[in-house]
């Protein structure tokens, strides 16, 4: 039995452009973890700086501007929170594009890829539970 073309075409079309779509989600999630491991050693760096009531060089953009220590601290904590929550919600994204795929190449949904970590309230009660 001899398939139409022009539909072979499509299907293939499809799962290249569900394939690409994993890929860019991939690559983002890859660049946005880059920027924050980043701003987690600015931050560590200013927590070791002996002098915290100085001002920090901080670069925007192609340009340097020198800041408190303390509001330059706050910004990468505020950026941290935001790019945190933006991995999170990119995950869950890929999550969805990757079943998606799956489903086009008429594979079986992956087993476990849909679990969450718990979080830390969860963690301590399981701890408690298993202490006594």
């Amino acid at each position: 039995m001899a398939r139409d073309p022009a539909f072979v075409l499509r299907y293939l079309a499809e799962v290249e452009e569900l394939a690409e779509d994993v890929l860019a989600a991939r690559q983002q999630i890859v660049d946005l973890d880059v920027k924050r491991n980043r701003n987690r050693e600015a931050l560590r760096a200013l927590h070791k700086d002996l002098e915290p009531d100085e001002k920090a060089m901080v670069c925007f953009g192609s340009m340097f501007i020198e800041l408190p220590k303390t509001k330059t601290r706050e910004m990468l904590r505020q950026d941290q929170e935001e790019l945190d929550e933006e991995i999170n919600n990119l995950r869950k994204e890929l999550r969805v594009k990757v079943n998606r795929l799956y489903e086009a190449q008429g594979k079986p949904e992956l087993k476990g890829f849909n679990l969450n970590p718990m979080s830390a309230e969860e963690m301590k009660l399981i701890n408690r539970i298993l202490e006594g």
